[in-house]
């Protein structure tokens, strides 16, 4: 097998940590570049949390900050689940330092040296840095393979009735991807809750050995607060589910659907009007996960990351 190339995007964040060290952890991915946004506690803590979770892999990459705000507006935060630090209160050791430059930048500079249709875009938080990269230089997009997002909701929202959170923060990036016209795969709301963690799963999951990476992934899981949405018995695991899609498409069911962008003011903003059933007639512009084979996920899960140092 020939690993795919790829760079993630993201915004450290409980939930990007774990989905970090699961595509590191897996030989189906060749992580080429990690960058950062300042979605879940604003950039400064990201950028300190995405060098810590991958130095604590050992591994050597570069790490590149960009956007501390949206293309319009400014980050919404969401410490009340993530933690003031972004990792529930979890210490890591401090990481490598962040590489020169910015995000959108170092995204151009690692597509111009692809060849054409070999990259996969995993895009884990708000996705203004990929939106400025190819807003500022369309061609690149013909060096992508596939867009890969966790975004977006079919049902209601997290951050707001109608929107999700990364959705809403910068709905106008996320409206760049959407209309790039390359492949895009959407986990959404409705996919990432049959991601569904209990104590009881945490506790099952504990039993197996495994490095610092391991532990604190564990230690994470057990940090996270129960979800009100969920009548507290515990919370969907976002974003590892992108990275899954792009280790084992097999793991999920999935359709072609259109997905247009609310961008207008007022509470529907940032919705993800996404159509299942070919009711606008317009053509399909992403795949669309529906579902999860939840017990293959979280054995995916944890023998990759007990496998990391």
């Amino acid at each position: 097998m020939t690993p795919k190339p790829c760079i993630i995007d993201c915004d450290p964040g409980t939930d990007d940590a774990i989905a970090l060290w699961l595509a590191l952890a897996s030989p189906e991915l060749d992580v080429r570049l990690v960058t950062v946004a300042g979605g879940n506690v604003g950039l400064a803590r990201t950028s300190a949390n995405a060098r810590a979770v991958i130095g604590l892999t050992g591994r050597t990459l570069p790490i590149v900050a960009g956007a501390e705000r949206s293309l319009l507006a400014d980050f919404r935060a969401e410490p009340a689940v993530h933690g003031q630090d972004g990792l529930g209160g979890v210490r890591l050791p401090e990481g490598p330092p962040l590489a020169p430059g910015v995000a959108a930048d170092a995204i151009r500079a690692e597509l111009r040296a692809a060849a054409p249709a070999s990259v996969t875009v995993i895009g884990l938080g708000p996705v203004t840095n990929l939106a400025l990269a190819f807003a500022t230089e369309p061609a690149l997009a013909d060096r992508v393979a596939e867009i890969v997002l966790m975004s977006g909701a079919w049902t209601e929202g997290n951050i707001t009735p109608a929107a999700e959170f990364n959705a809403w923060n910068d709905p106008e990036a996320l409206s760049v991807l959407l209309n790039l016209g390359r492949p895009l795969a959407m986990a959404t709301l409705d996919l990432t809750a049959q991601a569904f963690v209990t104590p009881d799963l945490v506790a099952r999951m504990a039993e197996r050995a495994g490095g610092a990476c391991w532990r604190a992934a564990l230690d994470i899981l057990r940090a996270l607060p129960a979800s009100k949405r969920f009548g507290h018995r515990g919370f969907p695991l976002h974003d590892p589910c992108a990275i899954a899609w792009a280790i084992d498409p097999g793991l999920f069911g999935a359709r072609p659907a259109r997905c247009e962008m609310d961008l207008a003011a007022g509470p529907s903003r940032g919705r993800t009007v996404i159509d299942r059933w070919d009711r606008l007639g317009r053509p399909a512009n992403l795949t669309l996960l529906e579902t999860l084979d939840a017990e293959r996920f979280f054995a995916l899960l944890a023998e990759r990351i007990a496998g990391l140092p």
